[in-house]
């Protein structure tokens, strides 16, 4: 058995390896998978950091071929489930390494136990600012958003969407008690996740919030966006629907993320709002700074028409809820959406 101090020099040297190799991890995707210069340049600030704690009494401690904990495995290790799992096991391993770095540091520098204290909350900061990087990624592929509509099989319908390449969900059903709406979303936003596809519910900020979903649309007369970004916190996704320019420019000054546009044609989901129509969407086209969906009445005979008036992202509801084979259904929008989209920024 080593001395007190050979343990505890061991201690610090693994989680400076720990933190800085977890670091190392999330550094790479904003930088290649994000093309994030701000978010990997606070990465290899981090690691820098951390770097000059290191000292050579803790490396001269060092001892891999004694170290136990080598052998060590778990089965959630040998496996992905996609880039954001990855993100996050290394997320967490960075948080815990700091954490033991900050408590055994109180026994040999207290410099070194308060300098990760410092670096563990920035990297807190770091996680909430790549998660909504993130979802903001993913919402910019998407090119076809499925909203949901009440049917006999929701959950099977929805999966059928998903393994035709849907990869962004809107939970709407206005009519169920809230117990119901909880039980779909929960079970929606599992499927959701075993997909790698954004969740969004519909309307209530309370029920994204319950069903941890990656963000809430909102319509002309619900909560406010600053009410909802307040609640929702600075990582989730918040939509607006928009149906004239008036509207669309005033909620790109609210600080959404993306924008309904429509009712493109009449549809039996909004029997209340006047149609929009193709003038509006070629509007958006050339106005609109964030992704914008054209909505409403959509389907595979007239998405031609709303393509030439530039739109490169739909949503969609009868057109794959009512399907006979939404798989396929999606497939067929998707590939010609995103045909059209090839080269377009917004």
């Amino acid at each position: 058995m080593g001395t007190p101090n050979t343990a505890l020099y061991r201690i610090l040297d693994a989680n400076l390896d720990r933190a800085r190799e977890g670091l190392r991890v999330i550094e790479e995707w904003c930088r290649f998978g994000l093309n994030h210069a701000a978010l990997a340049s606070q990465c290899k600030q981090l690691r820098q950091e951390l770097g000059g704690l290191h000292q050579d009494r803790f490396r001269l401690a060092r001892d891999t071929p004694a170290d136990v904990g080598t052998q060590i495995s778990h089965p959630q290790e040998e496996a992905r489930a996609g880039i954001w799992a990855v993100l996050q096991a290394n997320l967490c391993r960075v948080q815990e390494a700091l954490r033991v770095l900050e408590e055994y540091g109180k026994l040999d520098d207290l410099a070194l136990g308060a300098s990760c204290k410092h670096i563990r909350y920035r990297v807190y900061a770091l996680e909430s600012q790549l998660l909504l990087q993130e979802r903001r990624q993913r919402l910019h592929q998407a090119h076809l958003y499925l909203v949901t509509s009440p049917v006999q099989s929701l959950s099977e319908t929805v999966e059928a969407a998903l393994q035709g390449g849907v990869r962004l969900v809107q939970y709407r059903d206005k009519d169920p008690d809230d117990s119901v709406r909880l039980a779909r979303a929960m079970d929606l936003r599992s499927l959701c996740q075993r997909y790698e596809a954004l969740f969004i519910v519909n309307d209530r900020v309370d029920l994204a919030l319950a069903v941890d979903a990656d963000g809430v649309h909102l319509g002309q007369q619900d909560l406010p966006v600053q009410a909802a970004r307040q609640l929702l916190g600075p990582h989730r996704l918040i939509g607006r629907s928009t149906t004239n320019p008036a509207e669309l420019h005033r909620a790109l000054e609210e600080g959404v993320d993306y924008i309904g546009v429509g009712p493109v044609f009449a549809t039996p989901t909004k029997t209340d709002k006047a149609v929009a129509g193709l003038d509006y969407v070629n509007y958006a086209a050339t106005h609109s700074t964030l992704p914008w969906f054209a909505i409403g009445g959509i389907d595979a005979e007239n998405l031609p028409q709303v393509l030439d008036a530039g739109a490169r992202r739909v949503a969609v509801v009868r057109a794959v809820m009512q399907a006979a084979d939404p798989t396929q259904a999606a497939q067929q929008l998707i590939s010609r959406v995103g045909l059209s989209g090839l080269g377009s920024e917004q």
